[in-house]
């Protein structure tokens, strides 16, 4: 059945187009690997793009990634990317059945898209920066070329040949008669028609080459990446090398013991200090910078600098340092949400070193309202030069938890200025801190309709029991953490169902600066209940009742949970 047979091999041939699609964009992530590793990892065309993506995503649905996907959002991300191009690479496959040139041109748009991304990156270095998507480009519109003309190379259809012991050609025998029936030979008889000849190859297109070819390209593709993945691992080497050579002298100013009454023992309670490998990570970096901290500079310059500085890695260390306990929060934490911790922090006053620099705070008559801190990665953030000359602990610290800052979490310096949304004040990856006005400068968060001022909101949370839990009857443990940094926590209160609400036990308190425990000895009766909490800051004003989203200054209202008690 020719056209059954015709209808398959039509069907195998895009199908291997389409993975001839596929292994040009597989060519041309992994030579762009292999070329960013050589110029700049940030680079690569799969960081550049999605970093633009990010910049222009609308804050809603940032915080929405955030609030579904947690700190899995950058993965989340590079996924959707990958997904998309590989939809995109199976349609330029199998348009390069009929149009070989187009399609690989359109590799190349894809190419021009990625290097266009690198270089409007804000930490962008210059023409070189677009290198890796064109190298990447170059290769995968190549390889989907050469795999494109094995499919569309046809071969010369070959007859077929004579049976075994017939003659050895296609016509007559020299000297043999006219072909035709023999004289007074009898008709033939009717009878069933014989096994037609084979039909001429309805394929045309050289399969095996093709394979040869894929299994070429994908060979030297996961060459390319993985030699791209080493090279690029061993750029990093001298920031590792660096942070492990650092060794943190004793503070000058060394942190108050925690109070014994301060952590409690309640099981599935946070913990008072947040090991470094559980703090949350909120950030625009799809790639961690590896910062080498023996060529780690800071720039202190702007308005109302008399003196502008350069500082380093060293310098800071040489400095007296003082170490804290503050607590961090996000912005982008929700009610009753995990982004917040609390660590114990070792650096350099920071009001400190702007006082070395001359700068006044707006109160006494400075010219600068603003402070704009800039990262390795472009990332600018701003905070009230009031609120960091105030006389509250903001430094620019270099361990955290007693060990050098981890690179996740800014080695080697980043900001923490307590009672601060960290998207206000927490600089990580630091490089330049700039005086300037909040009217003459809109920092990456402002600009995207975040506020320009952001104060930590009192709130708490409710640890345990965890929402939908089945407690027995009895007496419950419900248990959590509250804060309202740099003011402190007066109060904890806990409703049952639309009850009163009743004192809870608070935690010693350490500092106003950091978080506090809590917990309620509830006596559970059997049905579903639902738990709030509320929390009153130093000031005495209570969490508000009012539910609000995060944006633009951080979520408001009372975390609750449902349980139902057995």
């Amino acid at each position: 059945m020719p056209g059954v047979t015709t209808d398959r091999a039509t069907a195998a041939r895009t199908a291997l187009a389409a993975l001839g699609g596929l292994l040009a964009a597989f060519a041309a992530l992994a030579f762009a690997e292999l070329a960013a590793a050589a110029a700049r990892p940030e680079a690569g065309p799969l960081t550049a793009v999605g970093g633009s993506a990010i910049d222009r995503t609308p804050a809603p649905v940032k915080d929405w990634a955030i609030r579904t996907f947690g700190e899995d959002d950058k993965l989340v991300l590079r996924l959707g990317i990958v997904a998309v191009l590989a939809l995109f690479a199976v349609a330029l496959g199998v348009l390069a059945l009929r149009r070989r040139r187009t399609a690989a041109a359109g590799v190349l748009v894809f190419g021009i898209v990625g290097a266009a991304a690198a270089m409007s990156r804000p930490d962008a270095t210059g023409a070189a920066d677009a290198l890796p998507s064109l190298a990447g480009a170059l290769a995968g519109a190549g390889v989907l070329y050469v795999l494109a003309g094995r499919l569309t190379a046809h071969r010369a259809a070959v007859p077929a040949g004579p049976a075994d012991g017939d003659a050895p050609g296609p016509g007559p025998a020299p000297d043999a008669p006219a072909a035709g029936p023999a004289p007074d030979a009898p008709a033939a008889v009717a009878g069933p028609a014989a096994d037609p000849a084979p039909a001429p190859d309805p394929i045309g297109w050289d399969r095996r080459g093709f394979l040869v070819a894929a299994g070429v390209a994908a060979a030297a593709s996961a060459g390319a990446g993985a030699l791209g993945r080493v090279a690029a691992s061993a750029r990093g080497q001298d920031a590792v090398a660096s942070r492990s050579a650092v060794v943190l002298p004793r503070p000058a100013s060394p942190a108050a013991p925690v109070p014994a009454g301060a952590a409690l023992r309640i099981r599935d309670l946070t913990p008072f200090v947040t090991p470094n490998k559980d703090f949350y990570r909120v950030d625009t970096a799809l790639v961690v910078p590896r910062v080498d901290a023996t060529r780690w500079r800071l720039r202190i310059h702007g308005r109302g600098v008399r003196t502008p500085l350069t500082v380093t890695y060293r310098d800071l260390l040489d400095s007296e340092l003082i170490e804290r306990d503050i607590t961090l929060t996000c912005v982008s934490n929700e009610v009753g949400g995990p982004y917040a911790g609390n660590a114990r922090w070792i650096g350099v006053r920071l009001a400190e070193l702007l006082e070395r620099a001359g700068v006044r705070p707006p109160s006494r008559g400075g010219p600068a309202d603003q402070l704009v801190a800039r990262s390795v990665d472009g990332m600018t953030l701003g905070t009230p030069v009031e609120d960091v000359m105030d006389g509250r602990d903001a430094l620019l610290a270099v361990g955290m938890n007693g060990e050098p800052l981890p690179f996740d979490h800014g080695f080697p310096v980043r900001m923490v200025v307590p009672g601060l949304y960290g998207y206000v004040s927490a600089c990580k990856w630091i490089e330049d801190l700039e005086l300037t006005t909040f009217d003459a400068y809109d920092p990456y968060w402002v600009k995207r309709k975040w506020a320009r001022r952001a104060p930590v909101k009192t709130q708490s949370r409710i640890d345990t029991p965890k929402p939908f839990a089945r407690p027995a009857a009895g007496t419950v443990t419900v248990a959590g953490v509250a804060w309202a940094q740099h003011r402190g926590i007066r109060k904890v209160e806990i409703r049952v169902d639309d009850g009163p609400w009743q004192p809870a036990d608070l935690a010693a308190e350490h500092t106003a600066d950091t978080w506090r425990q809590w917990s309620y000895p509830w006596r559970a009766v059997p049905g579903t209940h639902t738990l709030t909490v509320r929390a009153t800051d130093g000031t005495g004003e209570t969490q508000t009742a009012a539910r609000t989203r995060t944006v633009p200054d951080g979520a408001g209202g009372r975390h609750s949970v449902v349980v139902t008690v057995d």
